[in-house]
């Protein structure tokens, strides 16, 4: 439908804790998963950054979440939840869309099971691993949800670099690896 504005770090509206979706079949849903699309869409290319994009970065305080990951379909996912966290974690660079310009370390769980709901109300469940970074991704999505952000994740703060510097020493060794406007086959 749309490209929205991205709330950017500061935003109170990025600290709230988003509602619940009560009919994920609804249209102003779809409109909102559009506006979400496109937005997602156009971060994408013209920084070369941006997998997923939560509701509240666009000022709408609902648990949805848009993944789309290169070479894969569009993935709405409705009032998600994580319903099992493996022990074991890692140690992931993470930025956002929210702070663009900022980067860190951030520890996440290594796999997640998480519950979903897709545009006509049916539960879903996946499990998500390292493969295409997903665990990774799923997690900071649904932080947003919680009002949780990627700042509040950081391992250490020696971590926390700027884009330029991510983009000189670490990009070609993490999920973000595709340049600005172009889509791998895989990430």
């Amino acid at each position: 439908m749309a490209i929205q504005t991205i709330l950017q770090l500061g935003d109170p509206g990025l600290c709230e804790v988003a509602k619940k979706v009560r009919d994920p079949a609804a249209p102003e849903i779809r409109m909102l998963v559009e506006d979400l699309a496109d937005t997602l869409a156009f971060w994408r290319k013209t920084t070369g950054y941006g997998r997923g994009i939560a509701a509240p970065q666009i000022g709408a305080n609902l648990r949805v979440i848009f993944l789309k990951l290169p070479g894969e379909e569009p993935w709405p996912l409705v009032n998600p939840e994580i319903t099992w966290r493996s022990a074991e974690k890692i140690v992931v660079w993470d930025a956002c869309l929210s702070f663009l310009s900022i980067f860190m370390q951030v520890e996440r769980h290594r796999e997640i099971k998480v519950r979903y709901q897709d545009l006509s109300a049916e539960w879903h469940e996946v499990q998500a691993s390292e493969e295409r970074n997903l665990s990774e991704l799923l997690q900071h999505e649904i932080d947003h949800l919680d009002g949780i952000l990627a700042v509040d994740r950081i391992i250490d703060i020696k971590t926390m670099c700027t884009r330029e510097e991510f983009e000189t020493r670490f990009r070609a060794g993490s999920p973000y690896a595709v340049a600005p406007g172009k889509e791998a086959a895989s990430s």
